[in-house]
């Protein structure tokens, strides 16, 4: 009988310590279940006063403009006129890279081919290679960094000489993109201004990032390459200018006559989102755009840093 108590007593125990386990465990997926709840709801609030703050930016704007911010986590996205048509200036740079990446994928281009620089080549504008001596050699890796980080405009004709415009425009409509295409040449003004335009949207340029944030752009390598190159972009007076210093953004800037464009990914300690600001307008120079851009940029910033 003492033994049977003593089970007894052993096996009310492990029951009660089990309950308790138990209840523990339900308390604590309780207070997490209210946290994320709570945490849901602030970032809800927090997205619908971002929304107003680009509103009245986008009011007090002397000009158009195509926006996409979305939240990459949370999948949330704040647009404006994002299927509305721009000039893409060098924002046509990205989809070229992803393009040449994949022309290497598929076999037609090969990364460390040598191609010589000729005096037909050079573009003006943007970029060191139209002052440098015909002859002059470079891969097409070289080329492909140089048309990103440094956004030239010869190495942007080089490639696209050797990819040829309509495979690009091919590869354009594998990514998905809908309104993007080359209708000529980067800084080929005289077309330009005979009425040939290159034409991209803010959903475009917010769909490929995407792709290349989430590694599928074509294949998890050729998103690496991209982001790898977006990431050493040099111009950061637009969506970089009131971020932190520290502020990781890979991004690309597009920029002619009454056009600045700025789209890029931006990584913070709360999250990481996207962000595509087109515009086009009559002023004498581009400051406002890139002053624009700057604030919709710091104000989705902000989104994430009141979250901390």
């Amino acid at each position: 009988m003492k033994i049977k108590k003593i089970f007894g007593i052993i096996f009310i125990g492990v029951l009660l310590a089990c309950g308790l386990c138990l209840a523990y465990r339900y308390y604590t997926h309780l207070q997490e279940a209210k946290r994320q709840q709570a945490l849901f709801e602030k970032r809800k609030i927090a997205w619908e006063a971002l929304r107003q703050k680009l509103a009245d930016e986008i009011s007090r704007f002397k000009g158009e403009t195509g926006i996409v911010v979305k939240d990459l986590q949370a999948n949330r996205e704040i647009y404006h006129n994002k299927d509305k048509l721009f000039p893409s200036a060098s924002l046509a740079k990205i989809p070229i890279m992803a393009a040449c990446f994949l022309a290497v994928e598929e076999g037609r281009l090969k990364l460390d081919r040598q191609v010589a620089l000729k005096d037909s080549d050079k573009l003006t504008g943007s970029g060191i290679l139209k002052d440098m001596r015909p002859g002059a050699a470079f891969t097409v890796e070289e080329l492909i960094g140089l048309m990103i980080y440094d956004s030239d405009n010869t190495a942007t004709n080089i490639l696209t000489n050797i990819a040829g415009i309509d495979y690009l425009n091919n590869s354009f409509k594998t990514f998905g993109l809908k309104n993007t295409d080359l209708s000529r040449r980067i800084a080929d003004y005289k077309s330009r201004d005979a009425g040939l335009e290159n034409y991209t949207t803010a959903e475009d340029m917010a769909l490929i990032l995407e792709k290349i944030y989430r590694r599928v752009l074509v294949n998890k390598d050729i998103s690496e390459k991209c982001i790898k190159l977006l990431k050493l972009q040099r111009i950061s007076d637009r969506l970089s200018k009131y971020l932190p210093v520290e502020t990781l953004v890979a991004h690309k800037t597009g920029l002619e006559r009454g056009i600045c464009h700025d789209v890029g990914l931006v990584f913070t300690g709360e999250g990481d989102f996207l962000i595509c600001v087109l515009t086009k307008h009559s002023n004498s120079n581009s400051a406002p755009s890139k002053e624009f851009i700057a604030k919709v940029a710091l104000h989705a910033y902000n989104y994430f840093d009141q979250l901390q």
